[in-house]
């Protein structure tokens, strides 16, 4: 009988402190506090969804108790026997009256049956009611010694500042689009997937910093094309816009080529794509462009080493002064898209405006007679 499947999000979830992606500083800073028996009684996880706020609260409250995994693979293991006992999660935005708080509490007086602590994780705690954070204030200031508090938020400044004075704040960080390529490489390496890396560099990219929004879309890519992911099955499963895109209205409007990059456009259009979602990636192409222009910035692009090389070829054809205008042209056309009446020709005028850049700036470095 086959073994009940079971998504990516869940079997790779990290179950030691090695297999946790990015948040280095964190990790470090909570496993210094451990080795060295100086633990807070509160503390404050605070990022966007999914890049590790919970999982890292039942890492701590595992490694507090000694009861870290030993497993190389720190993946995918059953969170059952004693250490289920010493950890009490409480979902605030669905159980946050005074009520659910103080059935909480109630629990907070009685030590641990066994290990030394007791961690109660309240996730998006900002959820709570005034009442209930009123309530939840008393024992925070005075807690019993087993017991240790992990408030997990995605909005910090909801949270009331005498709660975040009696925490310890973490701030996790977004993800980055190398840590996140290199894990989900990973994880199609151990599922045997054949992935492209551009492929897996897209997903990345679609996630925008969760990692958890990563493994739902690299399991979906992965039904879809059959376990062969490659860069053209995800950018139709996803109806992403393909980068060639990008690069080719890019050589049209540099070269003056107003007529190329408007029959460009419109194929975009007729392919289903969004003109606001167009101008957006061709503005942040742009500014791709503009950071290839010194080695030194080079570390600010998250896009793969292939189109990378890409981007170093085409900025050459580009100026420092032409891609600041078109950014500008390109970044006033997303802040007026909504307000107009006309979106499609809205984007065609910035086209046209990118387009005619390299003539007007010819003409005004003309010496005056």
């Amino acid at each position: 009988m086959n073994k009940a499947y079971k998504v990516s999000a869940r079997k790779y979830r990290p179950y030691n402190w090695d297999t946790v992606v990015g948040q280095k500083s964190i990790k470090a800073t909570l496993q210094r506090a451990i080795d060295t028996e100086q633990l807070g009684h509160a503390y404050l996880f605070c990022g966007p969804r999914g890049v590790g706020k919970t999982t890292c609260a039942r890492i701590f409250a595992k490694a507090i108790n000694g009861w870290m995994s030993n497993e190389a693979s720190g993946f995918d293991q059953d969170q059952e026997g004693e250490y289920a006992f010493n950890i009490f999660e409480l979902d605030a935005a669905s159980n946050n009256s005074v009520d659910d708080i103080r059935s909480l509490m109630e629990q907070v007086r009685i030590p641990p049956q066994t290990g030394k602590y007791k961690v109660y994780v309240i996730d998006e705690v900002h959820m709570l009611s005034s009442a209930a954070f009123n309530a939840f204030l008393k024992t925070l200031e005075e807690p019993p010694a087993h017991a240790k508090f992990v408030l997990a938020t995605t909005e910090k400044h909801k949270i009331l500042p005498t709660i975040i004075s009696r925490c310890q704040v973490f701030d996790f960080n977004r993800i980055s689009i190398a840590d996140m390529t290199e894990h989900l490489q990973m994880i199609a390496t151990q599922e045997e997937v054949s992935a492209e890396p551009e492929a897996l560099h897209v997903i990345a990219q679609k996630a925008d910093g969760a990692l958890r929004d990563a493994l739902s879309i690299f399991d979906q890519a992965v039904a879809f094309s059959n376990r062969e992911l490659t860069y053209q099955s995800v950018i139709s499963n996803l109806n992403i816009l393909d980068y060639d895109y990008y690069f080719r209205m890019t050589k049209a409007l540099v070269e003056e080529n107003i007529s190329e990059g408007l029959l460009i456009f419109n194929e975009i259009i007729k392919g289903g794509f969004d003109g606001h979602f167009f101008i957006v990636g061709f503005g942040e192409h742009l500014r791709n462009l503009l950071v290839c222009k010194d080695e030194s910035t080079l570390e600010l692009m998250e896009v793969s080493d292939d189109l990378k090389a890409r981007y170093r070829e085409q900025t050459t054809l580009c100026s420092v002064m032409w891609l600041i205008q078109a950014m500008e042209i390109t970044n006033k056309t997303d802040q007026g898209f909504k307000s107009s009446k006309n979106q499609r020709l809205l984007v065609e005028l910035a086209l046209m405006q990118v387009g005619s850049l390299v003539s007007q700036i010819a003409e005004k470095k003309k010496p005056v007679a």
